[in-house]
């Protein structure tokens, strides 16, 4: 939790300083917003095999695990859809700056959303797809598709001809997220439950995911349920499952430990209450994953940092459960520097069968474009 205090009070003190600077500040931000601009559209053009293309969209991260994680998504990407082109955007603003400045790791230059579609545009690609990496429908998803495509389409800062617009209509698709429907959290229950390392550690103990939520208890058009589904299907293979969250009310992992120790809770989520019922459970084992794409921040310090006292790893450990958050027989490890026998927190994204889950969701995309389920661009000049 440490790192994430520190990330809110340096956007807090970025906010701040915002807030004095003077007009040539604005100067420099345009100066590097275009700067930037020139950067991806050189890459698009130099990249550019195809006319259709795939943007990746990722909320981001700070961590090398992360970057490694992400660049095997690009690649089973680039494996699977031969005849598209492939690019990877971040839509955290923090995550783009921090990496920039290299917080954790040496300097990595990712760019948001705007910048990627934009360059895509510009290089005249006739179809589109939109790829969310989000793990439910939830906030970051609502404002890729609601805000920078649907942007794009309208066309916001007049960067394409009337012409162009018009060939994009019905060309371009919003993949959805890892599980946009309750038949996704299914899937992604039985998923799990066949990988080796989480098979085994169920057979000896608890399991308990850690996914991210949505804040204040809002459930984002059905995105913050998706957790309570999951669980529910995952509980039904094995009861020593549980789900929680970091940012969603009655998830936490205070309340996790009190779903382990058994009995009835009335979740609410959104204008959902949802009634859950909890056997104890006495097992004296846990083992800890990330239900997110990467293992960044949350991952290593929310979930598995011992020496946080509000930690999940210190939370469950403090209450005579011994947990770990870490494995050593990965297979799958995405961390070029990762040696066999080392801790390792494995993420959904490092997962093949569960990136095949994703890349489902862009098959189904790639069906919708030329019908009436693609997104459509204004035919006509903008009203006064």
């Amino acid at each position: 939790m440490k790192k994430i205090k520190y990330l809110m009070m340096a956007a807090v003190a970025l906010m701040t300083a915002v807030s004095f600077t003077a007009c040539s500040d604005d100067d420099n931000n345009s100066s590097n917003y275009e700067k930037y601009q020139q950067e991806v559209n050189s890459m698009v053009n130099g990249q550019k095999r195809n006319n259709k293309a795939i943007l990746l969209v990722a909320f981001g991260s700070t961590w090398q695990q992360a970057y490694d994680t992400f660049d095997q998504v690009v690649s089973d990407y680039k494996n699977e859809f031969p005849g598209w082109d492939i690019y990877l955007s971040f839509s955290s603003a923090i995550c783009i700056n921090n990496a920039r400045a290299g917080e954790n790791v040496a300097p990595k230059s990712y760019y948001d959303p705007e910048h990627w579609l934009t360059a895509i545009g510009k290089a005249g690609y006739e179809q589109i797809v939109v790829q969310s990496l989000q793990v439910i429908p939830g906030e970051e998803y609502r404002r890729v598709r609601d805000t920078y495509v649907k942007d794009f389409m309208n066309n916001r800062n007049g960067d394409f001809s009337t012409a162009y617009m018009k060939s994009l209509d019905l060309n371009v698709v919003v993949g959805t997220p890892l599980m946009a429907e309750e038949s996704d959290a299914a899937a992604l229950a039985e998923v799990l439950n066949k990988e080796r390392d989480i098979k085994e550690a169920v057979s000896e103990g608890i399991v308990a995911f850690m996914g991210h939520g949505n804040p204040e208890g809002y459930d984002y058009y059905g995105g913050n349920i998706r957790y309570l589904q999951l669980e529910g299907h995952l509980r039904a293979i094995n009861p020593n499952y549980y789900v929680g969250t970091v940012d969603m009310n009655e998830t936490y992992a205070e309340d996790v430990l009190n779903h382990i120790n058994g009995g009835t809770f009335d979740i609410a989520v959104g204008d959902v209450t949802k009634t859950m019922v909890y056997t104890k459970n006495t097992s004296t084992k846990a083992q800890l994953y990330p239900l997110m794409s990467i293992a960044g921040d949350h991952a290593h310090n929310d979930m598995a940092d011992p020496d946080d006292e509000e930690s999940w790893y210190s939370l469950f450990n403090a209450k005579g459960i011994e947990t770990t958050a870490y494995e050593t027989t990965f297979t799958e490890a995405c961390l070029k520097g990762y040696v066999t026998g080392d801790e390792y927190i494995p993420a959904l994204a490092e997962r093949a069968a569960v990136r095949e889950l994703w890349m489902n969701h862009t098959r189904e995309a790639i069906d919708k474009l030329g019908t009436e389920a693609a997104l459509s661009t204004p035919t006509t000049a903008p009203e006064e």
